[in-house]
Formats: C-alpha cells, sequence, structure tokens
C-alpha cells in the first residue's frame, strides 16, 4: 500500500486525538486493525481514522465497546462504518438508550427521595431495599449481616460478622 494512505500508530493518535495507549486497546478487541511492517512498527489505513470516530461517538452515547465491537464485526469485510450504517445502528441502540435513560431517571428520583428523608431506613428505602424484599429473611439488618459459611441461609446475626 503507498506510504501516503498509512499511518504509524503516533499519527494516527495525533489526527484522532486518542491516546496511542488507546489505539492498541482498540486494537486488541479487534476494533481497528494494523498490518505490520519488516521492523515490526504498526501501519493503519487511513480510514481507521473514521472507524476511531464511530467508536468514540458511539461511547460517547453510551454504548459499551462490546456491542460497538459486534456492531464493527458484522460489517461486510470488516469495512468501515458508512453514514447509512450509523443511520441502522442507531436506530437499534435508540431503544437501548432509551430503557437506559429510563432506568436512571428512576435511580435519580429514588435517589432524591431518600436524600430528602434522609433516613436510609431499610424496611423503606427505595434504594437500600427496593419494595422491601429484605422483610421475607426476617427481622434485623439482613442487608448489612454477612451470613457465616458453615451454615445454610438464613443464618445470620451478629455472631455471622467476621466468620
Amino acid at each position: 500500500m503507498p506510504k501516503n494512505l498509512e499511518m504509524t500508530v503516533g499519527q494516527l493518535a495525533s489526527r484522532s486525538g486518542v491516546a496511542v495507549s488507546a489505539l492498541h486497546f482498540y486494537e486488541s478487541k479487534g476494533l481497528i486493525r494494523s498490518r505490520r511492517t519488516a521492523g515490526n512498527q504498526r501501519r493503519f489505513t487511513r480510514d481507521t481514522l473514521r472507524r476511531i470516530a464511530f467508536i468514540r461517538v458511539s461511547q460517547r452515547v453510551g454504548i459499551p465497546l462490546r456491542t460497538i465491537q459486534d456492531a464493527l464485526s458484522a460489517l461486510p469485510d470488516e469495512r468501515t462504518p458508512t453514514r447509512e450504517d450509523w443511520e441502522r445502528l442507531s436506530s437499534v441502540w435508540r431503544g437501548e438508550l432509551d430503557d437506559r435513560i429510563r432506568q436512571l431517571q428512576r435511580l435519580r428520583d429514588g435517589l432524591t427521595e431518600c436524600i430528602g428523608c434522609g433516613c436510609l431506613s431499610l424496611d423503606r428505602c427505595a434504594l437500600a431495599n427496593p419494595d422491601d424484599v429484605a422483610a421475607a429473611r426476617g427481622p434485623g439488618s439482613r442487608l448489612l449481616v454477612l451470613p457465616r459459611r458453615d451454615c445454610p441461609p438464613p443464618c445470620e446475626g451478629p455472631e455471622a460478622v467476621g466468620a
């Protein structure tokens, strides 16, 4: 491949704004590829810049690297994503992001209630004990006591701590 179509890892880092260590990590996860020169130096094609932009934007909106990796590996011949690819993938990811947003809003609202009352009561707290599930385990601070190793649950109590 002509030299002007390839970049060293330092050049790629400079152009993409991504640290060399992150590029090595992306490569180890199969998100980007390089070829090795006779001197064992990495060389990246220029279209790797677009792959990195795709990865960074996906991460910025909260898409896990594993999901990004799956999306990139599903492209024909592991080609660089196109605008159409992004539109297709982002429409799929939109539902996942909406679910995550709703979950975070519930968490935020629960935190506000918790901070508002300040009690952190284990029988009422929406964060420490949602729907009072600890009540089924019996009286006492079941969430804060470790079970003893030498007896089956619900073998809990003050003597269980540090057992």
